[in-house]
């Protein structure tokens, strides 16, 4: 088995693309319907199958038979799944045909009442809950008329094409990259023979590796890998399934690695998942090395893409969560559990977008709805410190008097009034 023919990152790029631009699902997924990524109302969001008492293995089929059609008919292929709903597709290929599709739906293509009242009511006789429930699912599925899915199907059908002349040109530098390679992995092991190395697994090489990841140091995860894998087939003497196996625990390591660096959980792991069922269809060492490379660097497209892509959505649900729990006993482990990051990752990013370390934000936060209790006089400071989360009155003062410039009471006396206070700027 060989390294994927296509270039998984612009396809992951174009289908995110044409979802956000059109408003319709889009799913990025191998020839077998294994899903490498999907966006917006994709097949796996969609639940009619499931609250219709149906399984997913017809729309599979549905999808694999579109993209076989697609081959047939020049590229695009617009289909109905076995509920009814519209999808149309793209093939990408590789010198052997179909290695992968973008597929966009599903979708209704008629009115939503004329869709429930034909193939809700009339093919598929529901009744009762079961009707209500498929209704319910139904509301959710985007609306496209027949004039514009002709013409969205022409513009995947372009865009894939460029994807196609890309991964042509892939193909020709893959022979170079992975001479590249062989040759630096050949280079380390004559090193390991000429200092007489012992042949135990190297750990600190492989410790060193995981640091460099992460970092998110490219360069330096590719040549220590290399050396690693070189490494591997010195102590294993060439023995491909042993080797097999020690990658297996490789993938497993540096994908935990990259999600403790802040890569997307469920990408990634979804990522790692797609490696691992590859890995026993590798029959010589040079192809599972030219791969393993490539795996590496999908996890560290992971966290570059996370990291430029995430940010914003990551900061606004934690922002979220704060003003909803601020008054609350939280921690930064409390909101990093929140959004799914490690503590001292949601700790670099926060700072990074607000200008504000969190402590720092939460306090702020604390102090504004502070403030605005302050107006109501019947109200005691030690009642409106418990009220925004301090525990500690004194605490409460000071960390007041820090943000504001003034004390609790003599912002009271003031009336509310900010333009009588001297806040200060930290």
């Amino acid at each position: 088995m060989r390294e994927e023919a296509f270039d998984r990152k612009l396809a992951e790029e174009c289908a995110r693309a044409f979802s956000l631009s059109t408003g319709l699902g889009c799913t990025l997924s191998d020839k077998e319907g294994a899903i490498f990524a999907d966006f917006g109302y994709s097949c796996e969001k969609c639940r009619l199958c499931e609250v219709t008492g149906g399984t997913r293995v017809g729309c599979i089929r549905a999808h694999i038979y579109g993209m076989t059609e697609a081959e047939r008919f020049g590229g695009k292929y617009i289909y109905f799944c076995p509920k009814g709903l519209t999808c149309f597709v793209s093939p990408i290929l590789a010198e052997d045909g179909a290695q992968a599709k973008i597929t966009v739906g599903p979708f209704i293509m008629v009115e939503r009442q004329d869709f429930i009242d034909c193939e809700l009511i009339e093919n598929a006789r529901l009744t009762g809950e079961t009707l209500e429930r498929a209704i319910a699912v139904v509301e959710e599925v985007p609306l496209a008329p027949p004039e514009r899915v002709n013409q969205l199907s022409t513009l995947l059908f372009m865009a894939v094409g460029f994807l196609n002349n890309v991964s042509a040109e892939n193909r020709l530098l893959q022979n170079r990259r992975s001479d590249a390679i062989q040759g630096q992995i050949t280079a380390y092991i004559q090193t390991l023979k000429l200092e007489g190395d012992s042949r135990d697994y190297p750990f600190d090489l492989e410790r060193r590796l995981l640091q460099s990841i992460s970092r998110q140091e490219r360069e330096e995860s590719q040549r220590l890998l290399n050396e690693l894998l070189g490494a591997i087939l010195f102590a294993d003497g060439g023995n491909l399934e042993l080797m097999k196996s020690r990658v297996y625990e490789l993938l497993v390591l540096i994908s935990r690695t990259a999600i403790n660096s802040g890569a997307d959980p469920s990408r990634t792991l979804r990522l790692n998942q797609e490696s691992l069922r590859r890995l026993a269809g590798f029959h010589t060492i040079d192809s599972l090395c030219l791969w393993l490379s490539g795996a590496l660097n999908g996890f560290m497209d992971e966290l570059f893409t996370f990291a430029d892509a995430k940010h914003a959505d990551v900061i606004h649900r934690c922002i979220q969560y704060l003003g909803e729990h601020y008054a609350e006993p939280i921690t930064l482990s409390d909101a990093a559990d929140h959004v799914y990051l490690t503590p001292s990752y949601l700790c670099r990013v926060f700072k990074r977008e607000t200008g504000l370390a969190f402590n720092e934000y939460l306090n702020r936060l604390r102090v504004s709805k502070a403030k605005e209790l302050l107006r109501n006089r019947e109200l005691r400071l030690t009642d409106i410190s418990l009220l925004v989360g301090f525990s500690d009155q004194s605490y409460f003062t000071k960390v007041f008097k820090r943000v504001t410039g003034v004390l609790p009471h003599a912002y009271r006396a003031s009336g509310g009034d900010d333009s009588k206070t001297a806040p200060r700027r930290s």
